[in-house]
């Protein structure tokens, strides 16, 4: 049905075959290098404690009716993230918010894909032993020599595109379900691991209360803008990937439950990952506002310190490049359900084109550490820009308009049977209030955030 309740045709298509796939893909989505990479970046960059509160709060009021919201719109319209729209509103500029999710999607793996690429260089370089025994200033002469060789970057990033369009290329099923349902538990036991490792570091105490304890001093409205990036980069939405990935949901998945599993294991994941690298930080006399290289000083660190560290050390970079699999998936898949179902291309054509305008792209981020270092756009290299267009600017406001379409352009009874699997659950208090706060809340707080963010009104 369109928003005004007329009937509509849809393709046959693959879906997730289980309630299980469609909940470990997701997942795979939201979990990845935001978790074990990004959030303890930004976290030690802007406040600790204070910058967790605030992301958390975007994660419930922001995030969660976001993802809830386009995974109506997917499961709805069994469709991309531009055909969506078009299926729900023909012949108005709504589909452009798929086109911004696309672009969103391309510009964030050109630099994901690059720091991909470092950790599948610190796995062969755990493997040979030359990161055993090193102490802080090595740790970080050996991320500076990883980032500022232009071949070996550019090299390790086509690795990764080669990977990854291996996986999209078998399908929903074969590939991208059976691929996070695999990889998935791994990722629980191995950071366990690094956290007890970790709380048991001189230090450890003040790492944690860097953590938990919140100096809400240091929040700016620019932090509060980089907090709902955060919640929108590491959740997966504003990108059309939520939307995608509801289209292929089967018709008694609960959504409602889909959704908050994903967001609760997604903080715990994030939560971990902060305890695996605070108390080194602290331990070790990192700086917490180092940056994007926070994990690759911290972590040999950790590892070096203890019994059988070098083992640990190659399972954890394993485990890194585990962690972005399945996001880096479900980024890929968003472009190229688009030029496969929208455009008439082969999957494998349409992955095959897709991987080489990223790739392209890529390289400008990937050649930021060395030598494009000295190009700044608006005082930002490559790198930074597509991050901060993509996580502050693209999605937030591709979730804020699909959020004002969701609360005010479908109908509640359409919510509430896409919600309730038309009557099958029956969760009527959570819808209402779902409802309620895609309405009003969500996209008032988007707003609010990203012009204070932006400097363009103050508090």
């Amino acid at each position: 049905m369109t928003a005004n309740g007329n009937k509509m045709n849809y393709k046959p298509r693959e879906t997730f075959t289980s309630s299980l796939g469609t909940i470990a893909a997701t997942l795979g989505s939201a979990i990845g290098l935001g978790n074990i990479w990004k959030f303890p970046a930004l976290t030690g960059e802007n406040g600790g404690a204070a910058f967790l509160f605030i992301y958390l709060f975007c994660v419930v009021f922001i995030g969660l009716p976001v993802m809830l919201a386009e995974f109506i719109i997917g499961r709805k319209t069994r469709s991309n993230a531009i055909g969506a729209f078009k299926k729900l509103e023909p012949k108005k500029p709504w589909f452009l918010v798929g086109w911004m999710g696309v672009l969103s999607s391309i510009l964030i793996l050109a630099f994901y894909t690059t720091v991909v690429g470092w950790i599948l260089a610190y796995i062969f370089k755990a493997l040979s032993g030359s990161l055993s025994g090193i102490d802080a200033n090595g740790a970080v002469a050996v991320f500076e020599k990883v980032t500022a060789n232009p071949v070996s970057a550019v090299l390790w990033q086509l690795a990764v595109f080669a990977l990854i369009s291996l996986i999209i290329m078998a399908g929903v099923q074969k590939g991208i379900e059976r691929i996070t349902k695999t990889l998935l538990p791994l990722l629980f036991v191995l950071l366990l691991i690094c956290d007890i490792r970790a709380l048991t570091l001189p230090g450890a105490k003040e790492g944690l209360s860097f953590l938990f304890n919140p100096d809400f001093s240091k929040v700016t409205g620019m932090v509060v803008l980089i907090a709902m990036g955060l919640s929108f980069f590491k959740l997966s939405i504003g990108m059309g990937t939520m939307l995608t990935y509801g289209s292929y949901m089967q018709d008694e998945d609960n959504m409602l439950a889909t959704a908050g599993r994903v967001v609760i294991a997604d903080t715990v994941v994030s939560l971990m990952a902060g305890m695996a690298v605070f108390p080194a930080v602290f331990a070790f006399g990192f700086e917490p506002a180092s940056g994007p290289p926070l994990l690759f000083f911290t972590i040999p660190m950790v590892f070096n310190s203890m019994p059988l560290g070098q083992v640990f050390l190659v399972l954890f970079f394993v485990l890194a490049f585990i962690a972005t699999i399945g996001a880096m998936i479900s980024m890929l898949e968003v472009p190229v359900a688009f030029m496969h179902e929208e455009w008439g291309l082969k999957r494998n054509t349409a992955v095959i084109v897709t991987v080489l305008v990223i790739a392209s792209v890529g390289s400008l981020a990937t050649l930021s550490g060395s030598i494009l270092s000295h190009v700044l756009i608006l005082g930002k290299n490559f790198f930074d820009l597509f991050d901060f267009t993509a996580s502050n600017i693209l999605m937030p406001l591709g979730g804020l308009i699909i959020a004002v379409y969701t609360g005010w352009k479908i109908r509640y009874k359409d919510i509430q049977e896409e919600l309730s699997n038309r009557g099958a659950i029956e969760q009527e208090n959570m819808i209402r209030l779902f409802s309620l706060i895609v309405r009003y809340i969500t996209p008032i707080a988007i707003l609010i955030i990203m012009l204070n963010g932006l400097g363009i009104i103050k508090f």
